[in-house]
């Protein structure tokens, strides 16, 4: 994979939730939410704050969904990352 987001913006896989609560309870893929967290995987020359491999908390409805060799990703503005999990 070959990107590089332009302006203030970084690429991030998401994180996948647990299908299963802590109960055992096993969730569909139709009743799960978007997943809030991510591995940064490419970041903007412009980004100073954000590194590849940190892992971001975000909006869940933040950024534009993206598909690249098979895999799928979102480009966030900066402003729309909450924090850095450490």
């Amino acid at each position: 994979m070959n990107f590089q987001p332009l302006g203030n913006r970084i690429l991030v896989e998401r994180m996948e939730e647990a299908s299963t609560t802590s109960t055992g309870i096993i969730i569909p893929d139709n009743a799960k939410e978007k997943p809030s967290q991510g591995k940064v995987v490419a970041v903007s020359d412009e980004v100073k704050n954000i590194a590849n491999g940190d892992t971001v908390v975000f909006g869940k409805y933040s950024g534009s969904e993206l598909t690249l060799d098979g895999s799928k990703y979102i480009v966030i503005d900066v402003d729309d990352v909450f924090g850095i999990i450490k």
